[in-house]
């Protein structure tokens, strides 16, 4: 294995790098074998098996369907204080283009996300935390489903993740090929937008493409309410607001009757805002207007707004000390503590919405250009060290032990401010 091009410190990075081949092994089979939100059957037993032998206090399944959870107990756990860490697990469906070793051995399933990358480097500071225990409290580590449109997180609050493991705050963080490797993004707010599905459904009357004049074309009116809905951003929302309307589908008609004028169309389509109050505002815009449009020419137009995922939103205490442990591992010209927000969606979001936390971006570069979801991604191996190292961290700089309390608790105290 090649050493990381990049530089970081701290007794928890140099420790787990010792271990680095068997976590990037780790990390390769979870590649090599795939598996969709909610039937991670084989990476749980994998997590299961790898906890156990790593000697985490207690391992526990079937928590939101094939979610996993280890405990780990520090030193003392005095303080009573729990953190969580999370990590989700699934992959995508779609067909890999690699031909390395641990290319997916599943026809049209494939890692594209990093999630088994995510996976192993919790799984590496399991191994850590457990051998060491540097911390007063105890820590929750939590590998999710079905985070790519399943809503995983929310499934494993509902079947009582916070109930029985009732943790002051939660981390996560996500591979990010736009960042380099050994660099760290986060901000204080807005990491990740909410997304929606939009479904519209325009009714018309059909008929002979000769004799248009005799129907209602729902394809004509579809085409002027996908003109219409771009205004919405343009000219209803403010510009200090972000907010993206998409219409990415519409079926209508068939392809082999050349002169059959459709009786109905459906458009389909998302949105993306970080605002509740921006949110409401398109969805109530986008009923009015789809409507108000089809009405013009004689048709029907319903609006279906499925709200699939909150925006992700840290908060300010917790993302300035993620930011601050970030920067005791690599230094602070490597941790952007104003990244840019991503339009994309995530649901560590239902876990932010009930406890106080921070999701992270860990830079890993991209190879060959490959970002996420491209059928040629990788996860960069050689920042597993790093992200177990930073999930470490969390744990051992959020629960101190009595000697190093007060330089913690001074610490937290300043994040706060």
């Amino acid at each position: 294995m090649s050493a990381a091009r990049f530089q970081a410190s701290g007794r928890a990075f140099a420790q787990i790098s010792r271990f680095y081949p068997e976590i990037t092994a780790f990390r390769r089979d979870l590649h090599a074998h795939p598996e969709l939100g909610f039937e991670e059957v084989y990476t749980s037993a994998r997590v299961r098996e790898a906890l156990k032998v790593s000697g985490v206090d207690e391992v526990h399944t079937g928590i939101g369907k094939t979610g996993v959870v280890g405990v780990i107990r520090g030193r003392s756990t005095r303080s009573g204080r729990m953190i969580g860490l999370r990590a989700d697990m699934d992959a995508l469906p779609m067909q890999e283009e690699n031909d390395f070793g641990w290319c997916s051995a599943k026809p049209g399933l494939m890692h594209g996300c990093g999630h088994d990358g995510h996976t192993a480097m919790l799984v590496g500071a399991a191994r850590y935390l457990a051998e060491t225990r540097e911390f007063d409290g105890t820590a929750v580590l939590i590998f999710q489903p079905g985070e790519e449109g399943f809503a995983g997180a929310r499934v494993m609050i509902e079947d009582g993740l916070f109930d029985r493991f009732p943790v002051q705050s939660v981390y996560a963080m996500h591979n990010w090929p736009g960042l380099p490797a050994g660099t760290v993004g986060i901000n204080r707010g807005a990491m990740m937008a909410a997304a929606d599905r939009i479904t519209i459904e325009v009714t018309g009357k059909g008929g002979h493409g000769a004799h248009a004049y005799q129907t209602i074309d729902p394809v004509l009116v579809s085409a002027h309410i996908i003109t219409a809905v771009q205004s919405i951003v343009s000219r209803n929302v403010r510009p200090i607001d972000a907010a993206v309307v998409s219409i990415c589908a519409i079926e209508s008609g068939d392809l082999g009757a050349m002169s059959v004028i459709p009786g109905k169309a459906t458009l389909v389509g998302t949105v993306r805002t970080f605002s509740a109050r921006v949110q409401a505002q398109v969805e109530q815009r986008l009923k009015d207007l789809c409507s108000s449009v089809a009405a013009a020419f004689g048709a029907r137009a319903e609006v279906k707004f499925e709200r699939i995922y909150p925006a992700t939103i840290n908060t300010a205490p917790e993302a300035q000390f993620a930011g601050d442990v970030a920067e005791s591992l690599v230094g602070a010209r490597n941790v952007d503590r104003k990244l840019e927000p991503s339009m994309g969606a995530e649901d560590f979001s239902f876990m932010l919405q009930k406890k106080a936390g921070a999701y992270l971006r860990i830079g890993q570069d991209a190879k060959d250009g490959a970002f996420l979801h491209n059928s040629r991604y990788d996860f960069n191996d050689e920042i597993l060290p790093l992200g177990a190292a930073l999930h470490a961290g969390l744990i051992e700089q959020g629960m101190p032990l009595a000697d190093a309390a007060g330089q913690s608790e001074l610490r937290i105290a300043a994040s706060a401010t």
